[in-house]
């Protein structure tokens, strides 16, 4: 018996259509670091219309790329919306990635445009020439557009191509399951590989980030994306914010902590998102020179583990850090760890620090050598595999499916999921620590530091070791006038892991690597150990 229920695409132009047409006077602003600028939901609307039509005009058609070299603001916002919505595919360029892959991306994806911030021009223009396949450049912003010159390529102004266009479109009926945006993997090993979602994906993804056991975005919220929207579509926050008619705080390019501080006071965000980095940095400068944050409901954090001690530092300026967890692969978001009902104190946290359940329309299993299936006991460790739809079941012009098995996304992520379904990562496989045939979480070991009050950051990596095959280093970088030593902190974690797990060798370090989405670059860690350019301690 077949349903008699209308077939209607699930497409980013419903929800464009519906957050700019029910809810046209909620607001999307971008931030200048001294104000902001505002446009209704009702004016991005229409300037996507014309956004639509000038690319029309351009040549753009069916599934053509088009790639963003964008900060979080609103000419990004109108992209978001009418790129997908017009039948061609959004590509959002990772500005923060080294130029020769931003090459290897652009030209993988066969970008045909690129909208870029006039501020980025500087790092767009040495690598121009080099992106083969794109024809157009469209300049958002003030900028000198000189350097863009030469290299092959027709310079458009993104206000004058609008003004140039009509305010409607005939925006197409699309396939849901057609191409809607792409997002390349920040390519720690190997090229970055490329995740295309469909509409279908995206709309299902925002409408599950909605939900209450998500985040719970409504219309009454203020939505504020630190992530970068050239991240995994900003964690789908941006299409949240639409579905459910939700205003959208857009910091551009300010994202250090003063100035986010001035943000969060002058707009009011509910919800905002961002890697514990950014949080960390916050938290340092709210407790040094103070700031209201009492407007946030709901922080979510993820991109890497959340220390419990950032968590309770939020805590005790009543703000509260929801942990998640996804990757580029799951479109991102994949759970969140709120606590189960009628828990409280330490019971609540621990559930807290977990990754939590997975969002509704998700399974998650674990699975352990031979590919065989582990309990759900909290205490079989395995590795994660999710499937769901939204999770990617193959990379972009990529044969290789290593990645993938029998309709389940192979994560890389190693846990443990609990009879209630809570799901608890024990490391990366890549960065797990098998010493003398016993496993070492290094995610453990750089919470339990990171709690220490001299500690501002601390990264755990495995490197190589004569008698155990494989040890500990622990990387540290202390608070400013901290006097901790590797004694003192080896002292700390001995009462907190088994004595056989303690670090022998430690590095104090100005600042722990980071990757070009704010994680902790564990690779250029054991780089810089294998070449012998850390200061390196050894202790009994």
């Amino acid at each position: 018996m077949w349903s008699t229920m209308q077939d209607h695409p699930l497409t980013i132009t419903s929800i464009m259509r519906y957050g700019t047409g029910v809810y046209g006077t909620s607001e999307a602003v971008t931030w200048t670091g001294d104000g902001a600028r505002r446009r209704s939901y009702a004016e991005v609307g229409e300037r996507a219309a014309r956004l639509a039509g000038a690319l029309r005009g351009l040549g753009v058609d069916d599934d053509q790329r088009v790639a963003t070299f964008l900060w979080n603001n609103t000419e990004h916002l109108e992209a978001y919306l009418a790129v997908p919505s017009m039948g061609a595919v959004l590509h959002t360029l990772n500005i923060r990635l080294f130029p020769d892959q931003i090459v290897y991306i652009a030209n993988h994806a066969d970008d045909r445009i690129v909208i870029v911030d006039g501020s980025l021009i500087p790092l767009l223009a040495p690598i121009l020439k080099r992106l083969t396949t794109v024809e157009h450049v469209i300049v958002s912003g003030e900028g000198d557009r000189a350097p863009l010159a030469g290299a092959g390529k027709t310079i458009h102004d993104y206000e004058e191509l609008l003004a140039a266009a009509a305010p409607t479109f005939a925006w197409p009926r699309l396939d849901e399951r057609a191409a809607a945006a792409m997002c390349y993997t920040s390519g720690t090993t190997g090229d970055p590989k490329g995740v295309v979602y469909s509409h279908r994906s995206a709309f299902l993804h925002a409408m599950s980030g909605c939900t209450a056991n998500a985040l719970g975005v409504s219309a009454a919220d203020r939505v504020l994306p630190v992530v970068p929207m050239f991240h995994a579509n900003a964690w789908g926050l941006p299409y949240q914010a639409m579905l459910a008619g939700a205003s959208l705080v857009l910091p551009d390019r300010h994202l250090q902590a003063e100035a986010l501080a001035r943000l969060i006071e002058a707009e009011r965000p509910t919800v905002a998102g961002a890697v514990p980095t950014i949080w960390a940095d916050l938290l340092r400068y709210v407790n040094e020179h103070g700031a209201d944050l009492s407007s946030l409901r709901l922080v979510p954090c993820g991109g890497s583990a959340v220390p419990a001690a950032l968590m309770r530092g939020f805590d005790e300026l009543g703000v509260r850090i929801v942990q998640a967890w996804g990757m580029t692969e799951t479109s991102p978001l994949a759970t969140i760890a709120h606590p189960p009902v009628g828990a409280s104190g330490e019971e609540a946290f621990a559930a807290r620090v977990s990754q939590g359940r997975v969002l509704a329309g998700l399974e998650a299993r674990i699975v352990g050598d031979g590919d065989v299936v582990l309990p759900n006991d909290g205490e079989a460790v395995g590795e994660v595999q999710i499937r769901g739809p939204w999770i990617t079941g193959a990379y972009h012009r990529d044969a290789d499916r290593a990645k993938f098995h029998h309709g389940w996304l192979r994560t890389g992520d190693v846990g443990t999921l609990s009879p209630d379904g809570y799901l608890t990562l024990t490391d990366r496989a890549k960065d797990v620590i098998k010493s003398g045939g016993e496993w070492i979480s290094s995610v453990e070991l750089e919470n339990h530091l990171m709690a220490h009050p001299d500690v501002l950051e601390a990264a755990v990596v495995g490197v190589p070791d004569d008698r155990w095959q494989e040890r500990p280093l622990a990387t540290v970088v202390l608070r400013e006038g901290a006097t901790a030593t590797a004694e003192t902190l080896r002292t700390h974690l001995s009462t907190r892991v088994p004595k056989w797990q303690l670090p022998e060798r430690w590095a104090f370090i100005p600042e722990i690597p980071k990757t070009s989405v704010g994680k902790f670059s564990k690779t250029t860690l054991r780089d810089r150990h294998r070449a012998g350019n850390l200061p390196v301690e050894h202790l009994d």
